[in-house]
């Protein structure tokens, strides 16, 4: 027992000794550093000044830590993992009372990304990064685990994009960071692994030796326009009519709906749609990389090369599929900007779910609005879904259905009016015959290549007829525009006033039937919208009347 309380008693001496020492030698009693705050998908710079004052009462051995500023649970707990870090990185964790203010205050912040500029700012105040100088020309993130490891954090690319716009030099961040963030060209990313050799690479940049190299990247050596894909559209076995529609859609970014029953290729056809879109352009991939990153789903992957396919479940949430959270984040409608986002199963998704998409397709982003902040992300994805025609999924197949009209009423009803009007093309995809299911001589159909082709040479007639109208595909032109571009003759005129006549068509269906048609004109390349592709178009338009008339 006493042999324990002389432990107690010299501990409570040395720390004394320590603290007496500590406050006659202390010269720095505030310190600046930066770090970022992620916010949608950009980033705000956040100052955190770090001020020590001498701890009052000789007898107090504890450090005491404030962090002021709105910060979240995560950064309120931080001050002990950022203690452990310092100490067992074998630096000295100041005696003192000390303040951790966020700037600006009124900003919430969030998330553990805080904590490595958080111990930079008390190593600083401290005396062990070097000199008086604040870090005003360094941004650093990375989340500290209790040994001095950094930990990767969410939204590099957007942390960095930042940096360049506020001419801030330096990027001090996780090593599962570094290849994200140094796309980003005018910016020095320092990629690091532990608390000490952040603190080194801060020292070197402060002393200007440059013994620490940035991580450099050679962007023209980043091939984004040659994705390679582990499927192609050679693999998929008659269904001609449906490749075709899938054709047209992707030459003009149009959402197609494929109706047919189990076991008829529907998600074989959707998964092989990303192989013939056009390939992505660097500021596309940076735009996609940066929505990815923020989801934390980069990891060190980089920069993303390949339009995003996204096939959420049935059971998903609007908030799942829109985005959200007390500072929202993006859903899948996001994560697919710029791709795909396959809806499987259609009738399957909740009816509230499925009402939230009206908004995203007409206007290619979604703005989350909550009591703290509102924030819009971009949500330019090409909508792609199936279903089968009733619950059983045999309705007009060789196979008996045994549903109801009013089952197979109810089934489709659960898909409104105004949602399948904001669907350019339906079609039907039936089960594949045996002959072409087996034939060892039938040819296997076209290549995702071949295709991909035709796409490329119709997208590029579309930029420049469009190119002054701030509009990048057919599927996106407005009534204003429809009406300039997708003129018609007199034949057109009555084929499409009969079609529009007999099968009830809004407005809106009118619209759709005018855009793919100028999108089957162009992959023909025809400068002038034919009888024959306003039939087409019609065709595409045939389900309403079966399903929804």
């Amino acid at each position: 027992m006493n042999k324990a309380r002389r432990k107690i008693y010299n501990y409570s001496a040395l720390s004394g000794c320590l603290k007496s020492f500590y406050t006659i030698h202390y010269r720095i009693m505030l310190f600046l550093t930066r770090s970022a705050a992620v916010y949608g998908i950009d980033a705000l710079i956040v100052d955190i000044e770090v001020n020590l004052q001498p701890a009052k009462g000789e007898t107090e051995t504890t450090p005491m830590v404030l962090i002021v500023g709105l910060p979240d649970t995560a950064i309120r707990e931080s001050r002990e993992r950022i203690r452990a870090a310092i100490i067992n990185r074998s630096f000295f964790f100041p005696f003192h009372k000390t303040t951790i203010n966020l700037a600006p205050a009124a900003v919430r912040k969030e998330g553990a990304s805080f904590d490595l500029p958080i111990a930079l700012g008390i190593l600083g105040a401290n005396g062990d990064i070097g000199n008086e100088d604040n870090l005003n020309d360094i941004l650093s993130v990375g989340e500290l685990s209790l040994d001095g490891r950094i930990r990767p954090v969410r939204g590099a690319l957007s942390i960095a994009l930042r940096c360049r716009e506020n001419s801030i030099s330096n990027l001090i961040l996780p090593e599962e960071n570094a290849q994200e963030a140094a796309v980003v060209s005018g910016v020095n990313v320092f990629p690091v692994r532990d608390l000490r050799e952040a603190v080194e690479v801060a020292r070197d940049l402060q002393s200007g030796r440059n013994s620490y190299q940035p991580l450099k990247l050679d962007i023209s050596e980043i091939q984004v326009d040659k994705s390679k894909y582990r499927t192609d559209f050679a693999e998929v076995r008659g269904q001609n009519n449906a490749k075709r529609a899938l054709e047209i859609a992707s030459a003009g970014g149009h959402n197609i709906l494929m109706i047919g029953s189990p076991g008829s290729g529907k998600t074989m056809l959707a998964k092989r749609l990303p192989t013939i879109l056009p390939p992505l352009e660097f500021e596309e991939a940076l735009e996609i990389t940066k929505i990815h990153s923020v989801a934390g789903l980069t990891g060190k992957s980089g920069l993303i090369n390949e339009r995003p396919f996204k096939n959420p479940h049935h059971t998903t949430s609007q908030a799942g599929l829109i985005g959200g959270g007390s500072i929202p984040k993006p859903g899948e409608v996001s994560l697919a900007h710029l791709g795909v986002l396959f809806l499987d199963e259609l009738p399957e998704f909740d009816r509230a779910v499925l009402e939230v998409l009206r908004q995203p397709i007409e206007d290619k982003q979604v703005t989350i609005s909550r009591a703290a902040t509102s924030l819009t992300f971009p949500s330019n994805f090409m909508l792609v879904a199936s279903m089968n025609p009733c619950p059983c999924g045999y309705f007009g197949s060789a196979r008996e259905c045994k549903c109801s009209p009013i089952q197979i009423q109810r089934y489709v009803g659960k898909i409104s009016g105004p949602l399948m009007d904001r669907i350019d093309i339906h079609i039907d995809v039936p089960a594949v015959k045996f002959k072409e299911l087996r034939g060892k001589d039938s040819p296997t159909g076209e290549t995702s290549e071949t295709i991909r082709a035709r796409v490329i040479k119709a997208r590029e007639i579309q930029l420049e007829r469009l190119s002054n109208e701030g509009i990048f595909s057919n599927s996106a032109m407005s009534s204003s525009q429809i009406r300039k571009f997708c003129v018609l003759d007199a034949d057109s005129e009555n084929l499409l006033e009969k079609a529009m006549l007999k099968q009830g068509l809004s407005a809106r269906a009118h619209d759709r039937i005018l855009k793919v048609s100028r999108t089957i004109a162009d992959l023909e390349g025809s400068e002038n919208i034919q009888p024959q592709h306003i039939s087409e178009a019609i065709n595409y338009r045939s389900l309403d009347r079966n399903y929804w008339t």
